[in-house]
């Protein structure tokens, strides 16, 4: 019997929706596997008990999604976010700086504030953004080095649990990268499944819940953790999230992205989540033919991962409670094989300009360190000291003919 012309139409709308659909997915499953873990190690480094770490990934699960719903359906571009990876990496670092996490709470919610500054101040945004690449990117390669030297320690300390996953993230790496970290995640949680049982499973943290955490504004908290998030975002995840954008031929309202992912990282930061940014590398997933051969169609993609990301966030709690069982070091060790790629950017993005390699050596090394002078981290001491080094090797240069 033959179709009538509205069911094959009806049909023909179906099956196009199931591309954009399936990649929004695969782009929140994505997202989430490859760095949940090291969101809940950067809570738990600046004092956020189990409960309040798991609240965190939570709130910033339903944030991501709210917005990559609303702003998507608004503008019809598929407008991603995500919350920033380089941030948490900053908070494991700063985990010297402070062990109280409602003045971790206090940081978070003025980044937030500044984000929303931004969006309504053009200026500010174009002095964060202007910060000189090369000490930026280095910072950020300071941040993350330790952090990538986990799976190194992780193989000596935990062999038996390390190795294997190293090994699965190596050939996923060279078959399919987009599945390396999510699988180097299923194989730690088989290990410490195998190593803790399934206590972790009935955890009384393991049901998601929201926890309100009053935020307490330290001055020096705020210096050594609040600012270098806010430059962090700006220059490490927004710039480049409108970048990738723009590739692609989208041009959103920056007013409008970062005043809601300002605004979201407010409300978020109450429940203990760091900060909500424009997305990159899903971003290009959800921009691209990829997503639809019709630009116009690609935002549903984002919507699908705005979906995505509501569902994973009832897993929050479970996640949680699997990274309590197991040894910290593997944890980290998973979160540095997730930041492997992003290192190599910040190191060559340092490098790249021949003339400030001292400064951006200087700022790396700074940062690396993880110094704390009178209460302030090292990231914002890199930047102060590679700024230092730009200007006094900078001045009065004899200009080449």
């Amino acid at each position: 019997m033959e179709q009538s012309p509205h069911g094959e139409s009806a049909g023909a709308r179906a099956r196009e929706l199931v591309q954009p659909i399936s990649t929004g997915i695969v782009a929140a499953i994505t997202g989430f596997a490859s760095s949940f873990v090291l969101v809940i190690a950067g809570l738990r480094a600046v004092g956020a008990s189990e409960a309040q770490a798991s609240s965190g990934l939570l709130a910033l699960c339903l944030l991501v999604g709210i917005v990559c719903i609303a702003l998507p359906w608004y503008f019809r571009m598929p407008v991603s976010f995500a919350w920033s990876t380089p941030g948490a990496a900053l908070l494991v670092a700063a985990g010297a700086t402070t062990d109280s996490f409602e003045a971790a709470v206090g940081a978070f919610l003025t980044c937030g504030a500044l984000i929303v500054l931004c969006g309504l101040w053009p200026q500010l945004g174009r002095a964060i953004t202007s910060i000189p690449r090369p000490l930026a990117a280095a910072m950020l390669a300071g941040i993350l080095s330790p952090i990538c030297l986990a799976p190194i320690q992780a193989s000596v300390e935990q062999p038996l649990l390390a190795l294997p996953v190293i090994l699965v993230w190596l050939v996923l790496y060279r078959l399919a990268p987009r599945w390396a970290v999510p699988s180097a995640m299923v194989a730690a949680a088989i290990g410490i499944g195998l190593t803790a049982g399934t206590e972790w499973l009935s955890a009384p943290t393991s049901a998601p819940a929201l926890t309100f955490v009053a935020p307490v504004f330290d001055p020096l908290v705020i210096v050594s953790l609040g600012l270098p998030l806010f430059v962090v975002t700006m220059a490490g995840q927004n710039v480049p999230g409108f970048a990738v954008l723009s590739t692609f031929g989208y041009r959103p309202p920056p007013r409008s992205v970062l005043v809601w992912s300002g605004v979201g990282t407010m409300v978020g930061s109450v429940f203990g989540a760091h900060n909500i940014n424009l997305a990159a590398i899903t971003a290009a997933l959800m921009a691209s033919p990829d997503a639809h051969r019709d630009p116009s169609r690609r935002w549903i993609a984002t919507v699908a991962s705005g979906v995505g990301y509501l569902v994973l966030g009832l897993g929050a709690g479970l996640a949680t409670a699997l990274v309590a069982a197991s040894p910290p070091i593997l944890i980290i060790a998973v979160a540095g094989l997730a930041l492997l790629g992003a290192l190599v950017t910040s190191i060559t993005g340092a490098l790249a300009e021949p003339e400030h390699r001292v400064s951006a050596i200087a700022t790396f090394l700074v940062t690396a360190s993880g110094i704390t002078i009178v209460g302030i981290g090292s990231a914002f001491w890199g930047l102060v000291v590679g700024g230092v080094f730009m200007l006094w090797l900078g001045w009065r240069r004899p200009r080449n003919p």
